[in-house]
């Protein structure tokens, strides 16, 4: 049976709307996990986007009404590879299929995500993963939460020692920013202890948030693909800046999130 969304005015507290969110993206996770197990076949980049747009109306449906239901005048972001800054007041944004292709390829890496921004800051997410159950929350101040418990950045202090992951640059990026990615692999092979490059951004900066992994990062990207992560890792105690250590934006052309031990070091290794 599905949980039930309770009606909330503008006036409720940021955290009974992330309870809400959580509730919202645990729903719409449930939805696409009844189309997953079989290899999707496509033969064409046409038919590719038709299946990945199939997926993330199915979340959609239920994403989109429970959301506006809960901020209607709250704009509404949902293209994961829209970037830059965000026009006044609040924003949902809205990856409703998170690692998609991974979804269409019977790969367990996908996840469900609604982060609200007010004045281009995320102010609240929940990320949910329907194969394992798992819900990932952060709220401004409060800390971030892996199913109601706190989450803390690893304690490492050696980049030699670390878990170090990053994500693919996207489809049809920049020649510059594709070498640019594989360019930071290569030095990082050399500094840190393993490498892990996949897709999507998020689940790699849930792992940042639980301490399981000491760094990430990504050139370019995208609100959807970082928002989410962006908060869990500052509210589990970590680092978050551009590659060369300045602080991050939206607009900014490269991001890091670390654990406070590692972040000079991995600076260092991607300046390079």
């Amino acid at each position: 049976m599905s949980e039930t969304l309770q009606t909330t005015d503008v006036a409720a507290s940021d955290a009974d709307l992330l309870a809400q969110t959580a509730i919202a993206v645990r729903e719409a996770g449930s939805a696409l996990r009844e189309r997953f197990g079989e290899v999707v076949r496509y033969r064409t980049r046409e038919e590719l986007m038709r299946a990945l747009a199939a997926n993330d109306d199915t979340a959609l449906d239920v994403l989109r009404p429970r959301l506006t239901r809960l901020r209607p005048d709250a704009g509404w972001v949902e293209d994961e590879l829209d970037g830059g800054a965000l026009p006044p007041g609040e924003w949902w944004v809205v990856d409703p299929a998170e690692g998609n292709v991974n979804h269409l390829h019977a790969l367990p890496e996908w996840a469900v995500t609604a982060t609200l921004v007010r004045g281009n800051q995320p102010v609240l997410t929940a990320v949910h993963l329907p194969l394992t159950g798992e819900t990932y929350t952060a709220l401004t101040g409060a800390g971030a939460h892996l199913d109601g418990r706190p989450l803390h950045v690893s304690r490492t202090a050696d980049l030699g020692l670390s878990i170090v992951a990053t994500s693919q640059a996207r489809p049809d990026e920049d020649e510059k920013v594709v070498r640019r990615v594989g360019s930071s692999i290569t030095a990082m092979l050399f500094d840190a202890l393993v490498v892990r490059a996949a897709v999507p951004a998020t689940l790699h900066l849930l792992n940042v948030a639980a301490g399981r992994i000491d760094a990430f990062w990504q050139f370019a990207g995208a609100r959807a693909d970082l928002l989410p992560g962006a908060l869990l890792v500052t509210e589990a105690g970590g680092r978050i800046s551009d590659a060369e250590g300045r602080p991050w934006t939206p607009q900014s052309q490269s991001f890091l999130a670390a654990a406070p031990g590692v972040h000079a070091e991995a600076v260092s290794t991607l300046s390079r």
